[in-house]
C-alpha cells in the first residue's frame, strides 16, 4: 500500500498538471478563434469545461491528500500540496463564483467590459502549474 501511496504522489501531480495546460492554456485560448464560435458558444463551452475540469481537480486532490496519509511523506511533498489545494479553493471559491456571475449576464446578451477576474484565474492557475511541478518533483521516485 504504501508503494502505490509513493507512486500516486508522483503520478497524480503529473496527470493534474497535464490536465491544466491543456485545457487552461492549450483549449481555453484556442476556442475562440475556431470559426462560428461565438462569444456565448465559446462561454458556455468554457464553463462545462472549467466546471469538469475543477471537479477532477478536486478527484485527484483528495486522492493525493489519502496518499500522504498513508505514507506521511517529508515537508516539502505537504507544503508543494497544500498550495495545491489552497490555489485550487481559491479558483473554485473565490474567482470562480464572480466569473460565472459575469458569464450569466454576458450570456443574458448585456454588454460588460473586459473582466479581470481572468487574469486573477489565470494568475492563480500559473502557480498552480509551478506548484503541481515542485509536488511532482518533490515526490519523485
Amino acid at each position: 500500500m504504501e508503494t502505490v501511496a509513493q507512486h500516486v504522489l508522483w503520478l497524480l501531480p503529473m496527470l493534474w498538471l497535464g490536465m491544466v495546460l491543456a485545457i487552461s492554456f492549450l483549449e481555453a485560448p484556442l476556442k475562440f478563434r475556431a470559426p462560428g464560435v461565438t462569444l456565448a458558444l465559446g462561454l458556455g463551452i468554457g464553463r462545462l469545461v472549467f466546471r469538469a475540469l475543477n471537479v477532477v481537480e478536486v478527484v485527484l486532490a483528495a486522492a493525493l491528500v489519502v496518499a500522504t496519509l498513508v505514507i506521511a511523506p517529508g515537508p516539502s511533498i505537504s507544503s508543494w500540496l497544500d498550495v495545491a489545494v489552497v490555489l485550487l479553493a481559491a479558483q473554485i471559491f473565490l474567482v470562480r463564483p464572480p466569473l460565472s456571475r459575469r458569464a450569466d449576464r454576458v450570456l443574458a446578451g448585456e454588454e460588460l467590459p473586459r473582466s479581470h477576474a481572468h487574469f486573477w484565474y489565470i494568475g492563480l492557475e500559473v502557480a498552480k502549474v509551478i506548484t503541481l511541478l515542485g509536488l511532482a518533483i518533490a515526490a519523485a521516485p
